[in-house]
């Protein structure tokens, strides 16, 4: 099975647009391309139960982050801070980059 292609990315800021969290602004941790879930810094935290040992010398309870879905989320542009669909396009030497379709930005470096 192929991995599925996102046109979020990590270290992206992206906005929740539905659910609990809905309004909150974040960076991208990680892309689970898998599950179509994507992790985003200090959003949709939940508490997990843990013992003792193995990677963590305490057990206790942790908070961490749980995925979103890929649908309850839309990319910030950079230049014009407001939530935005993303087009592609083939750059004059052959790249293909991401743009911002409300004020044209490149959006990856």
């Amino acid at each position: 099975m192929s991995k599925k292609k996102f046109y979020i990315r990590k270290n992206d800021k992206v906005m929740v647009i539905a659910g609990k969290e809905k309004g909150k602004i974040g960076t991208v941790l990680k892309v689970i391309s898998e599950k179509e879930g994507i992790i985003v810094e200090k959003l949709n935290m939940v508490k997990r139960h843990t013992r003792p040992g193995g990677k963590s010398a305490k057990g206790g309870i942790i908070e961490k982050e749980a995925p979103i879905n890929i649908s309850n989320l839309m990319l910030v542009c950079g230049k014009c801070a407001e939530i935005t669909r993303i087009g592609k396009k083939v750059l004059e030497d052959g790249s293909k980059v991401r743009f911002c379709k409300k004020c044209g930005e490149i959006l990856d470096k």
